[in-house]
């Protein structure tokens, strides 16, 4: 850095040796002989004010000079909140962050252990990114690279969430990555708490085609299945690059014409899934006919590490749109069950009960009204947000937590606002935006 280039030195000034000589003796840094007067010196730890006087800075007005000086500006973000969707939009617009107090008023402060490997699976899909964490991991510096994608990778998601916690933001990148994205994912593949990989594959991808994502490219193979809390689940995914979403105007909702689904086992007795298809289909034949659940039993290495059991619905309509809904029972390992003492063991819910819940889930979603479900509603104002500089209207039911907390990572990073108009002759809302204009410049073409 060149003394005549300080914002704190007045350039009428010139530093006498006596100065330079100064700066050695209370800092050891070397100085250039060659010129004084215009010389360079490498401590970070100080600069200088008005009046030539020697100025130690804090470490925020470290980082503060180093971002004016250093050609990286970071938008300052707290807490941990959104860490998913800040992350994903920050590499879309090629933003870096610096995200602080990231769970720091919790007993154990710090990255969680699934949002450490979202780190890694960016960093595996992009190139030239920069993560830095420091020791207490309170604190985050992440730089986007380039969103490269490729095929041949292979991510384990762990254990601490499911991997659908991981391919919605994944689904995004690699539509706007440089070559079509084929990824290995290992991990939990059903769990309550994350959709699960079935919801992604009948209910996601028919929501993608709407945006102009083309259907033969889009692939979700279910190799092995895991439930928690061991895994050992395994899918292949392959999503296709884009060259810019389109913008759709989706307020028709139709009307319920069928009902599809699929029950699984996982080192259980058959008869478990048997039993929650026919609790839920005891439920939707008293409305509809066209009801088909179909059923998965898996054994040995396509089972995965745990015992669990689920079932995965899907309401379509007239329309195309399709209502989703999912759940998860899994059970403990016996030795997990001896290390816990003093606690009752774990009742879980009867394969029965599994069904009717979820059948009466899947029905209040329907109830609400709008294109797609409550899970949908974070990715569907995505997609709307990254289309093109037209106009998206679309219609969903309440919304929720996840869907309001997205709108506003969209407007502090894409500079997107949605207009909200609620229709109260159907209790359902009404959105529109006009598109950030996003474009896949890195994308081959032939």
């Amino acid at each position: 850095m060149r003394i005549g280039a300080l914002p704190y030195l007045e350039q009428s000034k010139k530093p006498s040796e006596t100065t330079f000589r100064g700066i050695r003796r209370e800092f050891g840094e070397e100085v250039e002989e060659q010129n004084p007067s215009i010389s360079c010196f490498r401590a970070k730890s100080f600069r200088f004010n008005s009046n030539l006087r020697l100025v130690s800075l804090s470490t925020e007005q470290r980082e503060e000079e180093g971002e004016r000086m250093g050609k990286i500006t970071y938008k300052r973000l707290k807490g941990s909140q959104n860490m998913r969707q800040r992350l994903l939009l920050a590499t879309l617009k090629s933003t870096p962050v610096l995200i602080e107090d990231i769970h720091a008023d919790d007993t154990l402060p710090g990255l969680r252990p699934h949002e450490i490997s979202l780190l890694r699976l960016f960093e595996k899909l992009t190139d030239d990114c920069l993560i830095e964490i420091n020791e207490t991991g309170t604190k985050l510096k992440y730089k986007p690279g380039i969103i490269v994608g490729g095929s041949h990778l292979v991510h384990d998601c762990g254990v601490s969430r499911a991997i659908g916690y991981f391919l919605e933001p994944l689904i995004l990148l690699g539509l706007f990555a440089r070559k079509t994205l084929v990824i290995i994912l290992k991990g939990i593949t059903n769990d309550s708490k994350d959709p699960s990989v079935d919801t992604f594959r009948s209910t996601t991808f028919p929501l993608l085609k709407r945006f102009g994502v083309p259907s033969e490219g889009l692939k979700l193979e279910i190799k092995s299945r895991g439930v928690s809390p061991h895994g050992g689940g395994e899918v292949h995914l392959t999503i296709p690059t884009v060259q810019h979403l389109t913008a759709t105007m989706w307020t028709d909702e139709g009307m319920v014409k069928r009902i599809r689904g699929e029950a699984f086992t996982t080192r259980v007795s058959v008869q478990l899934g048997n039993e929650m298809i026919y609790a839920a289909r005891g439920i939707f034949n008293r409305l509809l006919p066209d009801v088909y659940i179909a059923s998965d039993y898996r054994k040995r290495s396509e089972a995965g590490n745990s015992s669990g059991y689920g079932i995965s619905l899907v309401a379509e309509t007239t329309s195309g749109c399709c209502i989703s809904a999912d759940t998860t029972v899994s059970y403990p390992r016996g030795d997990e069950e001896e290390d816990i003492e003093g606690e009752e063991k774990k009742e879980l819910i009867p394969a029965a009960d599994v069904g009717e819940k979820l059948a009466s889930v899947l029905l209040e979603e329907i109830e609400k009204g709008g294109v797609v479900d409550s899970t949908h509603q974070g990715l569907l104002f995505l997609l709307c947000a990254l289309c093109v500089n037209d106009v998206s209207k679309v219609r969903v039911g309440k919304l929720s937590p996840y869907g309001i907390e997205t709108l506003r990572e969209i407007r502090d990073f894409l500079d997107v606002q949605f207009v909200i108009k609620p229709d109260p002759s159907t209790g359902t809302v009404i959105l529109k935006c006009w598109g950030s204009g996003m474009k896949n410049l890195s994308r081959k073409t032939t």
